[in-house]
């Protein structure tokens, strides 16, 4: 026997009426409404208080802060040594000449260059923090670091 799509139902119980509560007695959930009597949660809105353990310490101030927001997050920005090789600028290199050119964000207020990609160029740096692979690579081409 094959099944029919307009034969197809719910699985017996899988699909139940809801409950109209407080509709009299006769209904069965009259009354009280399945609410039992007095106490907060009988009350309209008795809910009380989000995360509330009854005057038991709560759990999320039982349990300990973890980790922090560091205040730099925003401040610092990084920079390849890619990117120094596009930079049309000569002379010294500072973050204001970085932010002129597009490659720090204007907030940032620390830069610091990375040893990613190549660097060829002759290059004055002056007011950058530097990785010690990046200093290597920028000495080995030639140029000269300002702190």
């Amino acid at each position: 026997m094959s099944m029919k799509l307009n034969e197809i139902k719910p699985a017996a119980g899988a699909k139940t009426e809801r409950v109209r509560v407080g509709r009299g007695i006769g209904s069965g959930m009259g009354k009280t409404a399945g609410r039992g009597h007095k106490g907060q949660r009988a009350r309209k809105g008795g809910r009380g208080k989000k995360g509330f353990e009854g005057g038991q310490m709560p759990i999320q101030r039982r349990l300990p802060k973890r980790g922090f927001n560091s205040p730099l997050l925003g401040l610092t920005a990084q920079v390849r040594l890619s990117d120094l090789q596009k930079v049309k600028a000569t002379g010294e290199i500072d973050i204001a000449v970085l932010k002129a050119e597009g490659f720090v964000p204007a907030g940032a207020d620390i830069v610091k260059v990375i040893k990613t990609g190549e660097l060829s160029k002759k290059l004055s740096l002056k007011g950058l923090k530097l990785t010690a692979g990046a200093r290597e690579a920028v000495t080995a081409a030639g140029g000269s670091i300002a702190e």
